[in-house]
């Protein structure tokens, strides 16, 4: 295998993740919710820090970025187009874009509506897509910032990734996403399997992500918003998919 990924839980359930690059060693964390947790998987690995991806300012997202730059002297790596309301970047990228990590290569993916200039990065090599806050296990981020147009436009961009992408996303809300996605979409086999799989992995402590793309998109009540089946069932067959996903994000915020 061409790389390594650790899951680190940070905070009460923000996930912060290395990626290394095996030929090099190489390694980069995608946001910084936490210096000590992921100083001290550093430490146990004997591996130090090169750079540090910035998904969103967001405080549980950056708030150790200055510990963890002052201690490993990482570069920084973050949206151009959030640059004002984030730490000093080294590395001022936007869509289309790309990050080298040794022989590895992160496509810079535009995904705002969560907040302007969030952005993923999706490494293709890796089968893998950090998504932080704008697609979670079985759910989305909050609409805080742009509309409920950018952000289905945001994660359909995620959507048409390879089936095979597995998106690492930046907390454990799995269960109460899962809750929430049975009581739109409880007559989808696929989601009640993977809901009573999420059940038992919780039960015995373990992370729910990351979630494989092709499992989000039979499951993701917010991925279901161009399912014909899925609009009918919600009264909406005629509605654009722009529309169904703003009506489910106003469910989910009451849910």
């Amino acid at each position: 295998m061409n790389h390594t990924i650790v899951t680190i839980p940070c905070l009460s359930d923000n996930y912060a993740y290395l990626l290394r690059d095996s030929a090099s060693g190489a390694t980069a964390l995608i946001d910084a919710p936490e210096a000590a947790p992921i100083e001290a998987e550093l430490e146990r690995r004997g591996w130090t820090l090169d750079q540090l991806w910035i998904t969103h300012h967001h405080n549980d997202h950056i708030g150790a970025v200055g510990a963890l730059r002052d201690r490993f002297d990482c570069k920084v790596v973050g949206a151009a187009a959030d640059a004002h309301r984030l730490p000093p970047l080294d590395h001022a990228v936007g869509e289309g874009d790309t990050v080298s990590l040794g022989g590895l290569t992160a496509d810079v993916i535009d995904v705002s509506g969560h907040t302007v200039g969030h952005i993923a990065f999706h490494v293709p090599a890796a089968k893998a897509v950090f998504t932080a806050d704008r697609l979670m296990a079985l759910g989305c981020g909050r609409l805080f910032e742009g509309s409920a147009e950018r952000m289905w436009q945001s994660l359909s961009k995620l959507a048409a990734l390879p089936l095979e992408t597995e998106v690492y996303s930046g907390h454990e809300y799995t269960a109460s996403n899962a809750k929430f996605a049975l009581s739109l979409d409880g007559s989808n086999p696929n989601l009640v399997a993977r809901a009573a799989a999420i059940t038992a992995a919780r039960a015995q402590g373990e992370p729910t992500v990351p979630a494989n793309l092709k499992d989000e998109i039979a499951t993701n009540p917010f991925l279901r918003a161009s399912n014909t089946a899925f609009k009918a069932s919600l009264g909406m067959a005629d509605a654009t998919d722009a529309e169904v996903f703003a009506e489910v994000r106003a469910r989910k915020d009451r849910f």
